[in-house]
């Protein structure tokens, strides 16, 4: 009996995809890449075409192993790994490796991991795609080339433990070059005038509309001298109504999921990080244990920008629509999509695999983050298969004399899609509300009951979030799919940019590290030129570029910069700010750090005195048990808490922010979960909000942890093994360089 052994990444793939293969196979996991190129050196020889120079991964000698082992008992070997570039360079690595014939059609590909597609591919191996495996050694061989030339020379000029990357450089300029935009605005005031009218007789209801023209012109109203004439204009003119415009109007609903509008609506929605949505969107792919139903993947391939969706799903979905919501729920024609800018259509959208899989079906076999990820992901492409909403819209221009008011409303008639699922907005985007009008008539004439006023000033653009960062790099064509997530964490772990509540600030250091790559490297960190050179990458996956040219392209005017940095560069200096907290081993003043985690304060005298401390962020806000003062602490992987200031002797610790105003009720301790939220009480037997403090977490498990936390200080990191600074600082892009000094530091 003859029998094939399919080897794909994950243990937990293996297992989903063994569920769809009958005793003729055998499934075994590589655990992701078995060779690389090594840690401790270059790894590339530029004079011989950039020739690589792979190694085995440490600790990857007993699964390689094992892999060749079953490669001999088996009759046919098909490589599995993920449907992307990744994916394809490891199964190129594993068929040098176990040393199978490059001519054998040996990949197969699938999109979900679902039996029909299981069963359908391995029906059709084919050979490895070198063009993909091209585009990929390329990406990492640049990677390489930036990373192990850049972070050394940072390492010597400004501070050591720093790096640079080809694409992470570019996403830390982007928000520099965004904060550097708000320091510099300049706010202009502006003045906008609010009626509320009145309709004479009946009942008619108020309604309020704004001051929208001046004798045909837009009304403008620069300052409040300007406003008072207007107002005085205004006293005793008569108001009516001159025009009535009345029309529907429909919403379409969003698209499926891309990789990228998953980790935005994932953000805006869940609050999670771009690498928890992919973490979490992983395992749902893979594959989950749903009872006796066994291993199964429960979305497709996570990785994607196209947002095409197969016909068997879209037929799947509207018959699922037209039986659970209606038939009117379905729109007449089959929704589809067509691609924008260099969207690759080599996979689908992101959906569930079985839309009749519901999600309060599963609830029970999945963890509360993968239960809500699912039913995101599954709302999302059920809504996009639907009608859309249709809204009766009103337009309403009230004339007083030379002045026209406008008034609109919108009344939801029918909802469609909004029926299951309603797109996230970023801050500042308005979202389409409703608000209906009295019924009026052309003609009709209104009463004023008051003139409202308003000063306001024009606002900087925003900062960066996590979901307007991966908008920006996909909306300029930097990085792919595949990279958002690690990119997003890389700039923060490497203490270039800070998240704080919920926006993302550029610190010191990474102003400063952009600015000399502004000056020294600018092709490095131009937008368009790394967008050009991803583009590059996409050229040579489709074989219409030699990925080698790609190399010499970027590789010979960067090497004449990069020798010119090195000798017109002098040493940039980057200050700790001083405090007056004095450390008690020797007596200095501490100094402020940035670590992986946020700030800390650490000894100057390093390395002869490696103290390092806690840095307690005042609140204002007073213990609700002592005498003490509430201040800002983070856990051991870096969550916010805050705790008493006078630990140990006072555990009192809570998750979420305290606010200084006290509870109206019992006089408690109110916290605010999130900026816009609303302060709520903890205490338990409130009788205002009793339950606020279980909805709040305020559990004794949590309390518990919070206070183990509250006993870590960046010390204990600092007593980790230091590596030396020449073999840390070749780290580039693909990992972070180990930090000499204090391992606390992180920065």
């Amino acid at each position: 009996m003859s029998n094939t052994l399919v080897i794909v990444e994950s243990p937990a793939k293996a297992r989903s995809i063994g569920k769809y293969l009958g005793r003729k196979y055998t499934v075994k996991a590589s655990m992701g890449h078995v060779r690389d190129l090594p840690r401790s050196q270059f790894g590339v020889d530029v004079e011989k075409n950039f020739q690589p120079k792979y190694i085995t991964i440490r600790g990857k000698g007993d699964i390689i192993k094992e892999l060749k082992t079953a490669v001999k008992k088996a009759d046919r070997v098909l490589l599995a790994s993920d449907p992307d570039r990744e994916g394809e360079a490891i199964a190129w690595h594993l068929q040098n490796v176990l040393e199978i014939n490059e001519d054998q059609p040996c990949r197969i590909e699938f999109n979900e991991i679902t039996k029909s597609a299981i069963q359908n591919a391995v029906k059709s191996p084919r050979v490895i795609d070198r063009d993909r495996v091209n585009a990929q050694q390329a990406r990492r061989i640049l990677d390489r080339l930036v990373g192990y030339n850049l972070s050394p020379l940072l390492w010597r000029k400004v501070k050591k433990g720093l790096s640079a990357g080809r694409v992470q450089s570019v996403a830390v300029r982007l928000i520099c070059d965004r904060e550097e935009e708000i320091n510099a605005f300049v706010p202009e005031e502006y003045w906008t005038l609010t009626a509320l009218f009145m309709p004479r007789g009946g009942e008619k209801q108020a309604f309020e509309a704004r001051l929208h023209k001046i004798a045909g012109q837009k009304a403008e109203i620069p300052h409040q001298e300007r406003m008072a004439e207007i107002l005085k204009d205004l006293d005793g003119v008569l108001f009516r109504v001159t025009a009535i415009t009345r029309r529907e109007k429909s919403r379409q609903p969003a698209p499926p999921f891309t990789t990228s509008s998953l980790q935005q609506e994932a953000y805006r929605k869940l609050n999670f990080t771009a690498r928890k949505t992919m973490m979490v969107a992983q395992q749902l792919y893979e594959g989950l244990e749903l009872g006796r139903e066994g291993p199964v993947g429960l979305v497709t391939y996570i990785r994607t920008d196209s947002t095409r969706v197969a016909e068997q799903a879209r037929e799947e979905a509207r018959a699922f629509i037209s039986s659970r919501y209606g038939p009117e729920y379905v729109p007449e024609k089959p929704r589809r999509t067509v691609l924008k800018g260099r969207a690759q259509d080599a996979h689908e959208a992101i959906r569930p695999t079985s839309v009749a899989r519901e999600p309060a079906a599963v609830k029970e076999y999945l963890t509360a983050d993968q239960f809500k990820l699912y039913r995101l992901i599954w709302s999302r492409f059920v809504a996009s298969q639907m009608s859309a909403a249709v809204f009766d819209t009103t337009s309403v221009d009230i004339t007083g004399g030379k002045y026209l008011f406008r008034a609109a409303g919108s009344v939801l008639k029918f909802p469609g899609f909004l029926h299951v699922y309603e797109e996230s907005r970023d801050d500042g985007e308005q979202q389409e509300g409703e608000k209906a009008l009295p019924v009026l008539n052309e003609g009709e004439e209104l009463d004023v009951r008051s003139l409202t006023p308003k000063q306001h000033f024009t606002q900087p653009p925003p900062r960066y979030t996590d979901a307007t960062l991966v908008r920006a790099l996909e909306e300029k064509g930097i990085g792919r799919p595949s990279t958002y997530a690690p990119i997003m964490e890389t700039i923060i772990k490497r203490g270039y940019v800070a998240r704080e509540n919920r926006q993302l600030y550029p610190t010191e250091l990474g102003m400063i590290v952009v600015d000399l790559l502004k000056k020294y490297f600018p092709a490095i960190i131009d937008v368009e030129f790394t967008a050009e050179m991803e583009a590059n990458l996409d050229r040579v996956e489709e074989g219409k570029m030699d990925w080698v040219q790609v190399l010499e392209q970027f590789y010979s005017p960067f090497k004449e910069t990069l020798d010119r940095a090195e000798e017109e560069i002098g040493h940039v200096s980057v200050a700790d700010e001083v405090t007056e907290e004095i450390c008690e081993h020797c007596g200095r003043n501490m100094v402020i750090k940035v670590g992986r985690y946020g700030k800390f304060l650490a000894c100057p005298g390093f390395p002869e005195c490696r103290n390092t401390r806690p840095l307690l962020e005042p609140t204002g806000v007073p213990c609700p048990r002592c005498s003490g003062e509430l201040v800002l602490r983070r856990s051991k992987k870096g969550r916010k808490f805050y705790g008493c200031s006078r630990y140990p002797e006072c555990d009192f610790v809570v998750w979420d922010e305290p606010v200084k105003e006290k509870c109206p009720h019992c006089g408690g301790l109110m916290v605010r979960r999130g900026g816009k939220a609303a302060p709520r009480c903890i205490n338990p037997e409130c009788p205002g909000d009793g339950t606020a403090a279980v909805r709040d977490g305020q559990t004794a498990e949590r309390k518990k942890s919070a206070a183990k936390a509250a006993k870590k200080t960046p010390a204990a990191a600092g007593k980790k093994q230091r590596k030396s600074a020449s073999a840390a600082g070749l780290k580039g892009e693909a990992g972070t360089a180990t930090r000499s000094g204090r391992g606390a530091a992180k920065a």
